[in-house]
């Protein structure tokens, strides 16, 4: 028999080369990777079948007992921690349970420390038991248990879930209880929470980790932390917890990853000024918290900061005695925890010291989410009573009513004018009527509209706004005022807006509005805004007394003038520019989050005991699949080579005619006669004399 040459035996092993690396896989992962994926179980240990009972399991356990005790020379510390510490944990029901449903076996560490322990002693000396059994019932602590029955109706509500799932023989959740409590105090009235007991296990396999075989999972041991985004009820898109078990942790992924809310970052006093002051726009109030921990925000606080994120920005300050003293001189804060709010340029902060709950906190931004002199823009137009499509804070049936503007780019001189108006309104809300020496008629005229609400102060970007500060400020000088900044000059100005609505006219217009068809002037003319406009501009010293004297003026005319109704159509106001909001986890943290998914997956499968044989019947599938197309390859040739010797023998036929042809015709031999040969012309046929013919 000819051996195989060498390059014919490259050749196979090539070809066969993927069927042999997916069989030497599976082999792989039989022999190593599986065995150290289902270690010896407890049952294992005392000889009893898997899932026995606690009686077969104290009947094994005495029989190993009775055994050591006759003979106890051979027995080994090791041994005797291994068979004691399987029968503690096989006899207690809630362990068992744990252990048969969910392979959950916490303690499984003290065998190990044990073992080290008593290395060199007699197993007699061993203290038993090893075990100590914890009775957990998170219902007198005050914590609210759900079970299958009740899971659907509690999920009523739109708020999100945080649900821990827990064992009530668990050592690991009776220590995480604290942490629990103070994670629920810090969810209140953000979130709904629950505890789910492992005995359950409709509803534990309803919301644990699955294997890739459909076992329950609990990657992380116990207590495990589930949660339910907003509007979010089945469990296709709940969210698990995998990171480190405390209390600040677990809120922070909560707020982040489950509520997407903005975080509250933490400055020193190196940094508050240029990371902080200098970058909340001016039309927000600026709070400070002071805390002592330099925890992080925490959920209540952040959703706050998402609620008032159009009028407030929020930031930390990490409190350190060595500080005190500066944070005193520069904001009059004590102590911490403290909240400072700081509102318009050169008012002082307001300074609450003390932590409050929730509804304290949320009392006091409120109350303070506005600038004492607000910013007219898009949105506060309608609310400030300064728009001439809308009506004043006084009420609708209020015909007449004023809107003082400061206008002017930001700038320095803006700033010093907006404090001075601040005191303006402060000057103006603190009037007494009731006071005889305060009856002062260049005062009061401002003073009782202000009170009535028919007097509003605002402030007015005149860059930003420019369309809006051009139709108002129309002079030479209205570039220093208003558009973009062309020289170094910036003049802030103060406009007073009389709003007049007639009822006589608004009901001619109505009238006028309601005739059809209309000619172009008609359309034209009902295309301006209801109320009546008139504008003043002051031009006086940029004094309190002197701007109040000035308002108290064109309120005092306004009221008694019968002034034209002339209305126009105004400019609208453009949106501000918001601060955008960075909620949610960055991308970058996604990203490991994904890879670190990815990676346990990867584990799951390696730990799957239907890998090795659908590996190794991947390698039989892949070999036969190599052998057909060899064996199609080889029998091709043959073939082939059959097909062109017969061509080749009908080739050579055909010369060999050929030739014959060509000697007959050039010896003028005629070819013999052949039953193919054509009928001679002179043919005659002879009947014979049995023929049928007449």
């Amino acid at each position: 028999m000819a051996k195989e040459s060498p390059s014919s035996m490259s050749s196979v092993l090539r070809a066969y080369a993927a069927p042999i690396f997916i069989f030497v896989l599976a082999m792989f992962f039989q022999l190593f990777l599986l065995p150290r994926s289902f270690p010896t179980s407890h049952y294992d240990v005392l000889g009893v079948k898997t899932y026995g009972s606690v009686d077969d399991v104290r009947e094994a356990y005495e029989a190993i007992a009775s055994k050591w005790n006759s003979d106890s020379g051979d027995a080994r510390p090791a041994d005797f921690i291994k068979i004691q510490y399987a029968y503690e944990l096989l006899t207690n029901p809630v362990w068992k349970r744990d252990y048969d449903l969910y392979g959950i076996d916490e303690s499984l560490h003290i065998i190990e420390e044990l073992e080290k322990q008593y290395a060199v002693e007699d197993f007699a000396k061993i203290k038993i038991p090893l075990l100590e059994a914890v009775s957990y019932d998170p219902e007198h602590e005050g914590f609210i248990a759900i079970t299958s029955q009740d899971f659907a109706s509690k999920f009523q509500d739109s708020k999100p879930w945080l649900i821990q799932l827990y064992s009530s023989g668990s050592n690991s959740s009776a220590q995480f209880s604290m942490a629990w409590r103070r994670i629920v105090d810090l969810l209140d009235g953000v979130a709904n929470h629950a505890m789910v007991e492992l005995g359950d296990v409709r509803l534990v396999t309803y919301l644990a980790e699955k294997k890739t075989t459909g076992q329950v999972l609990f990657r992380n041991g116990l207590p495990s932390i589930v949660a339910f985004p907003p509007q979010c009820k089945t469990a296709d898109c709940l969210i698990r917890f995998e990171g480190e078990l405390s209390t600040d942790a677990v809120t922070d992924w909560f707020a982040t990853t489950v509520l997407e809310l903005p975080r509250v970052f933490y400055h020193t006093k190196e940094t508050l000024v240029p990371k902080f002051l200098a970058k909340v726009p001016p039309n927000k109030v600026r709070v400070i918290l002071f805390s002592q921990t330099g925890e992080r925000a925490t959920p209540s606080v952040r959703q706050a900061a998402k609620d008032y994120w159009n009028f407030a920005s929020l930031t930390y300050v990490l409190w350190r005695e060595e500080d005190a003293s500066f944070w005193w001189n520069a904001l009059e804060v004590e102590s911490a925890p403290a909240m400072v709010i700081m509102k318009d340029p050169g008012l002082k902060p307001v300074v609450y010291h003390g932590s409050g709950n929730r509804t304290w906190f949320l009392d006091i931004l409120e109350q303070n989410k506005q600038l004492q002199l607000p910013q007219l823009s898009s949105t506060t137009s309608m609310e400030l009573g300064c728009d001439a499509r809308g009506y004043s804070r006084a009420g609708f049936e209020t015909a007449t009513w004023y809107c003082a503007v400061l206008v002017g780019r930001q700038s320095t001189e803006l700033n010093k004018m907006r404090e001075t108006m601040c005191r303006v309104q402060g000057a103006l809300s603190d009037h007494d009527e009731s006071d005889e020496a305060s009856k002062d008629p260049s005062v009061a005229p401002a003073a009782s509209a202000h009170k009535n609400k028919r007097l509003t102060l605002a402030w007015l970007d005149g860059e930003v706004q420019s369309k809006y500060c051009f139709f108002y400020v129309q002079s030479e000088t209205s570039y220093d005022t208003c558009g973009t900044r062309k020289s170094p000059i910036d003049v802030p100005r103060i406009l007073i807006i009389r709003y007049h609505r007639n009822a006589t006219e608004s009901a001619n217009v109505e009238k006028k509005s309601s005739n059809w068809p209309k000619t172009v002037w008609e359309s034209e003319a009902d295309d301006v805004d209801p109320a009546a406009q008139l504008v003043v501009s002051y031009d006086g010293p940029a004094e309190t007394p002197e701007i109040i004297k000035w308002l108290s003026k064109m309120v005092e005319d306004g009221d008694s003038k019968n002034l034209p109704f002339y209305r126009a159509k105004t400019p609208e106001l453009v949106p501000e520019s918001t601060e955008p909001m960075r909620s949610g986890v960055p991308k970058s943290v996604k990203a490991t989050q994904a890879l670190l998914r990815l990676w346990n997956r990867i584990k799951d499968y390696l730990a799957d005991p239907r890998m090795g044989p659908t590996l190794l019947l991947g390698a039989l599938l892949s070999a036969g699949s190599v052998w057909w197309t060899r064996s199609r390859a080889i029998q091709q040739p043959v073939q082939t080579t059959q097909q062109s010797s017969t061509n080749q023998s009908d080739n050579n036929t055909e010369e060999e005619k050929k030739k014959e042809r060509k000697r007959r015709n050039a010896k003028g031999e005629e070819a013999p006669a052949s039953i193919t040969d054509n009928e001679p012309k002179d043919a005659v046929q002879i009947l014979s004399s049995g023929s049928d013919s007449d």
